[in-house]
């Protein structure tokens, strides 16, 4: 009977061992990259209008970033956003304490070197007239002269030191250099500072600017100097400007210019409100460009890149694009593309080259008026 059970044992084994084997041997099924379905877009050249008219802000022409000249705890606040201010009108103020103590500690040195430099004199005084009876030396009275100007230098160097400790003090008081609006507010009672941080932002009253911005193919006809009309919302009030400043760099996010327009005898405008600025020495246009939508762009590496559509094996492919300017919705491309490819317009960012695609309603495949 044992040997029985030993053969069965070994026969098991023997079993399971072949069905390990032929498990392993088994291939796997690989699972099959879905196919995904995109939208198309096709490429064609259409015109690039260039308008006349941009929607501006009204900004002071001088907006500050108030600060304490001194470090320390804010005990007092007194401005808030929209408020008017007057020259001379106190903002907020820094614990004195410290600044004041330090104060009287210049002083009380004050004091002790104006004693030594009036003793100092009076010396001098009486070793004069010691000389002018010979009883001594003129080397002697030299001696009580240098003494003299010792104490004087000593009188002189306490007296700056008084005067920049109660500098110390009076900075403690943060207040309005001249009449303006307050536009914000960096900084709360019982909040530490250090000197120079931001607490206030103040617009000074005065000038006025319209703000604006403009794509990249049209900073280019801007000049300084250059005469605008602007209108105030709706209504017929109109103002004279002309461009003082030209922003030096695209915004990274919209890739517009900011564009500064001084305005003639604008003081009275309100702050924030929307102008809107006439330039029809701007309004033309450009043929025969290649615009695709935004939708369709993604960022790969360092490049700017899209997906072209292969009818012939459903498939797409990376191709690297180079952008010239926005416009609304659509950007244009300088480079890359040309007229009649086919590009993916959504879901950019799930494919991968050379991924197997079924276009989504291909019967309404969108293009622009092609010349």
């Amino acid at each position: 009977m044992p040997q029985y059970f030993s053969r069965i044992s070994s026969l098991s084994m023997v079993l399971l061992v072949m069905g390990l084997g032929l498990s392993a041997c088994t291939p796997k099924q690989e699972t099959a990259e879905p196919i995904r379905s995109v939208k198309l877009f096709t490429v064609g050249e259409s015109d690039l209008n260039v308008q006349g008219e941009y929607a501006a802000e009204v900004r002071a022409r001088t907006e500050s970033r108030l600060g304490f000249r001194v470090g320390g705890k804010i005990v007092v606040r007194q401005a808030e956003v929209g408020q008017r201010v007057q020259a001379g009108q106190v903002l907020a103020e820094v614990d004195v304490q410290d600044y004041a103590l330090a104060a009287q500690a210049a002083q009380a040195l004050v004091v002790g070197a104006r004693s030594q430099r009036d003793l100092a004199a009076a010396d001098f005084k009486r070793y004069e007239a010691l000389l002018a009876q010979n009883f001594i030396s003129a080397a002697e009275l030299e001696r009580r002269s240098t003494t003299l100007k010792a104490a004087q230098a000593a009188l002189d160097q306490a007296l700056a030191q008084a005067q920049a400790q109660t500098n110390q003090v009076a900075y403690a008081k943060l207040m309005a250099t001249v009449s303006g609006v307050v536009t914000g507010v960096e900084a709360e009672p019982g909040q530490v500072v250090s000197a120079g941080q931001p607490v206030v932002r103040f617009a000074h009253d005065g000038p006025r600017d319209a703000v604006f911005a403009v794509p990249e193919h049209v900073v280019g006809r801007l000049n300084l100097g250059q005469k605008m009309t602007v209108t105030v919302g709706n209504t017929n009030q109109t103002f004279q400007g002309q461009v003082r400043e030209i922003g030096a760099s695209a915004d990274p996010a919209t890739r517009t210019f900011a564009v500064k327009l001084g305005l003639d005898k604008a003081e009275s405008l309100p702050l924030g409100i929307t102008l809107n600025v006439q330039a029809p020495q701007l309004a033309g246009s450009t043929s025969d460009v290649i615009k695709v939508p935004t939708s369709a762009l993604r960022q790969e590496a360092n490049q700017t890149s899209v997906w072209v559509y292969d009818a012939q094996t459903s498939t797409v492919l990376s191709q690297v694009v180079q952008v010239a300017t926005a416009d609304g919705n659509e950007v244009v491309i300088a480079s890359g593309l040309k007229a009649g490819q086919q590009i993916v317009s959504a879901g950019v960012h799930v494919l991968s080259p050379g991924q197997k695609v079924t276009v989504y309603n291909a019967a309404a495949v969108s293009s622009p008026a092609a010349k």
